[in-house]
Protein backbone atom coordinates (compact mmCIF):
# COMPACT_ATOMS: atom_id res chain seq x y z
CA UNK A 1 0.00 0.00 0.00
CA UNK A 2 1.53 3.04 -0.80
CA UNK A 3 1.29 5.60 1.58
CA UNK A 4 2.23 9.54 0.80
CA UNK A 5 2.30 11.55 4.15
CA UNK A 6 2.95 15.62 3.88
CA UNK A 7 5.04 18.03 5.87
CA UNK A 8 5.58 21.97 6.19
CA UNK A 9 2.95 23.72 5.81
CA UNK A 10 2.00 26.87 7.39
CA UNK A 11 1.09 30.70 7.42
CA UNK A 12 3.74 33.24 5.85
CA UNK A 13 3.27 36.68 5.20
CA UNK A 14 3.28 37.50 1.82
CA UNK A 15 6.86 37.92 0.45
CA UNK A 16 7.66 34.77 2.65
CA UNK A 17 8.82 31.07 2.03
CA UNK A 18 7.53 27.78 2.79
CA UNK A 19 8.82 24.46 2.14
CA UNK A 20 6.86 20.90 1.63
CA UNK A 21 8.09 17.48 1.88
CA UNK A 22 6.50 14.64 1.44
CA UNK A 23 7.46 11.18 1.95
CA UNK A 24 6.58 8.00 0.37
CA UNK A 25 6.55 4.62 1.16
CA UNK A 26 5.11 1.50 -0.37
CA UNK A 27 5.51 2.02 -4.02
CA UNK A 28 7.36 -0.47 -5.97
CA UNK A 29 7.18 1.49 -9.56
CA UNK A 30 10.80 1.84 -11.05
CA UNK A 31 9.99 4.99 -13.39
CA UNK A 32 7.63 7.37 -10.95
CA UNK A 33 6.36 10.69 -11.20
CA UNK A 34 5.32 12.77 -7.70
CA UNK A 35 4.41 16.12 -7.50
CA UNK A 36 1.62 18.36 -5.65
CA UNK A 37 -1.65 19.88 -6.52
CA UNK A 38 -2.99 22.54 -4.80
CA UNK A 39 -7.09 22.71 -3.73
CA UNK A 40 -9.16 25.39 -3.06
CA UNK A 41 -12.87 25.30 -2.26
CA UNK A 42 -14.76 26.21 -4.65
CA UNK A 43 -12.23 26.40 -7.62
CA UNK A 44 -10.82 23.73 -10.11
CA UNK A 45 -7.50 21.95 -8.69
CA UNK A 46 -4.50 23.14 -9.92
CA UNK A 47 -1.21 20.90 -10.78
CA UNK A 48 1.65 22.93 -9.37
CA UNK A 49 4.80 21.14 -10.06
CA UNK A 50 5.79 17.45 -11.33
CA UNK A 51 9.41 15.74 -11.30
CA UNK A 52 10.18 11.77 -12.32
CA UNK A 53 12.85 10.14 -11.76
CA UNK A 54 14.25 9.88 -15.27
CA UNK A 55 14.64 6.08 -15.29
CA UNK A 56 17.55 6.22 -14.31
CA UNK A 57 18.57 8.97 -17.25
CA UNK A 58 17.74 12.78 -16.93
CA UNK A 59 14.76 13.88 -14.48
CA UNK A 60 11.93 15.80 -16.30
CA UNK A 61 10.19 18.68 -14.03
CA UNK A 62 7.28 20.71 -15.40
CA UNK A 63 5.59 24.19 -13.08
CA UNK A 64 2.51 25.34 -13.64
CA UNK A 65 3.43 29.18 -15.19
CA UNK A 66 1.33 31.01 -12.03
CA UNK A 67 4.27 29.61 -9.92
CA UNK A 68 7.24 29.02 -12.49
CA UNK A 69 10.55 31.13 -11.11
CA UNK A 70 8.95 31.18 -7.57
CA UNK A 71 8.38 27.56 -6.56
CA UNK A 72 11.11 24.80 -7.18
CA UNK A 73 10.49 21.10 -6.91
CA UNK A 74 13.32 18.38 -6.01
CA UNK A 75 13.50 15.03 -4.53
CA UNK A 76 15.54 12.64 -2.94
CA UNK A 77 15.29 9.71 -4.04
CA UNK A 78 17.42 7.98 -0.90
CA UNK A 79 14.76 9.20 1.28
CA UNK A 80 11.64 8.53 -0.98
CA UNK A 81 11.13 12.49 -0.65
CA UNK A 82 9.70 15.09 -2.88
CA UNK A 83 10.01 18.97 -2.02
CA UNK A 84 8.20 21.77 -3.37
CA UNK A 85 10.18 25.17 -2.28
CA UNK A 86 7.87 27.83 -2.41
CA UNK A 87 9.44 31.86 -2.20
CA UNK A 88 8.25 34.97 -2.87
CA UNK A 89 4.58 33.30 -1.74
CA UNK A 90 1.46 35.16 -2.80
CA UNK A 91 -2.07 35.29 -1.40
CA UNK A 92 -3.64 33.57 -4.37
CA UNK A 93 -0.56 30.83 -3.57
CA UNK A 94 -3.19 29.97 -0.67
CA UNK A 95 -4.49 26.40 -1.02
CA UNK A 96 -4.19 23.40 0.28
CA UNK A 97 -1.18 21.08 -1.10
CA UNK A 98 -1.23 17.66 -1.95
CA UNK A 99 1.33 15.55 -2.87
CA UNK A 100 1.07 12.85 -5.52
CA UNK A 101 2.40 10.06 -7.05
CA UNK A 102 2.18 7.51 -10.54
CA UNK A 103 4.18 5.66 -12.55
CA UNK A 104 5.91 5.86 -15.42
CA UNK A 105 7.48 9.52 -16.98
CA UNK A 106 5.57 13.61 -15.66
CA UNK A 107 4.60 15.06 -19.14
CA UNK A 108 2.97 18.17 -19.71
CA UNK A 109 -0.50 18.67 -18.31
CA UNK A 110 -0.17 15.16 -16.66
CA UNK A 111 -3.46 14.89 -14.10
CA UNK A 112 -3.34 11.40 -13.49
CA UNK A 113 -1.91 10.02 -10.54
CA UNK A 114 -2.31 6.69 -8.39
CA UNK A 115 -1.95 7.83 -5.34
CA UNK A 116 -2.28 11.21 -2.94
CA UNK A 117 -1.62 12.43 0.62
CA UNK A 118 -3.58 14.09 3.01
CA UNK A 119 -2.79 17.46 2.05
CA UNK A 120 -1.28 20.48 3.91
CA UNK A 121 -2.50 24.26 4.52
CA UNK A 122 -0.85 26.87 3.04
CA UNK A 123 -1.69 30.29 3.82
CA UNK A 124 -0.12 33.18 2.69
CA UNK A 125 -1.49 36.56 4.45
CA UNK A 126 -1.08 40.02 2.89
Amino acid sequence: QVNLVESGGGSVQAGGSLRLSCEASGYTYKINCMGWYRQVPGKQREEVASIDNGGGTSTTIYYADSVKGRFTISRDDGKNTVYLQMNSLKPEDTATYVCELGGGYCYPGRDKFDSWGQGTQVTVSS
